[in-house]
């Protein structure tokens, strides 16, 4: 890359991450510097709002985390590893909603919201950027022009989407067969120990469950304990109630035996007391 070539990447960075209502303005005062650069300045395209937003989010370093994962997903295609796909491709629908959101606050934050439209914008150019290498190195410049869509992308897209040169991503190199064998055992090894540890988490809720049954069933049994005892103790003093009862009975009907005998006898004394009085009279 030639001195000229630098200058112009580096004055386009510093101009595209202004606001896009400030950027004609800021392009013709650096252009005026002159000379063969200073027309190339001149020539630079004002960006799109949801560019300049994804602008932002590179000079806030929020889009190494997605190379990085971009990294992990292809190693995975690689390897035909269908479990670390599906965690990878949840884990990178996540992130690209994470920086599409942050753009917005940067974009927020320097006096710009975004529609929804151009949030969506941001999305698919980050989406795009996590997903294809090229376009990773191309965003990561932070001196786009125009949002960038998988669907719709051409082979003069990049050309188009960014201002001044266009970056080749950084190539990976190919693992040795051996080195691929044994990434893949110990992709197979860390499944394994995930499952063992998902099974280990499985079998403690379940004991932690149980536990908690065996708990719940021991204060139940404690409180049917202590009411068989209430119970219990009920029962004895209602027993004590009714022989201390039946005692009463029998001593009442004692009495009442005894009180009919003695009415019996006092009946049979006013019979002879009259029979007396009777025979007196008839004399």
């Amino acid at each position: 890359m030639s001195d000229d070539d630098a200058r112009l990447d580096e004055v386009a960075a510093e101009l595209l991450a202004l606001p896009p209502a400030r950027f004609t303005a800021a392009r013709n005062d650096r252009a005026a510097e002159g000379g063969a650069v200073g027309r190339r300045i001149a020539k630079l395209r004002k960006p799109t709002v949801a560019a300049w937003a994804v602008n932002l989010l590179v000079r806030d370093g929020q889009l190494g985390e997605a190379v990085e994962l971009s990294r992990a997903l292809h190693e995975a295609q690689d390897d035909l590893d269908a479990a670390e796909l599906g965690r990878l491709g949840r884990q990178r629908r996540q992130l690209v909603a994470a920086l599409a959101r942050r753009a917005g606050e940067l974009a927020a934050e320097a006096g710009t919201p975004l529609s929804s439209a151009v949030s969506d914008a941001v999305e698919k150019t980050v989406n795009a950027a996590v997903v294809d290498e090229t376009v990773a190195a191309a965003v990561l410049t932070g001196r786009l022009v125009s949002a960038i869509d998988l669907a719709e992308m051409g082979d003069a897209t990049l050309a188009e989407a960014v201002a001044g040169s266009v970056p080749e991503p950084v190539p990976q190199p190919a693992a040795p067969r051996d080195d691929l064998a044994a990434r893949r055992a110990r992709k197979a090894a860390e499944r394994a120990v995930r499952e063992a540890e998902g099974a280990r988490a499985d079998a403690e809720r379940e004991n932690a469950a149980a536990g908690r049954r065996v708990d719940a069933a021991a204060e139940r049994a404690t409180r049917a304990r202590e009411r068989v005892e209430g119970l219990r103790a009920d029962l004895a003093r209602a027993e004590k109630e009714a022989a201390a009862a039946d005692d009463a009975l029998t001593q009442r009907r004692d009495e009442r035996a005894r009180a009919e005998k003695a009415v019996r006898a006092a009946s049979e004394a006013v019979k002879r007391a009259e029979a007396a009085r009777d025979e007196r009279t008839d004399r």
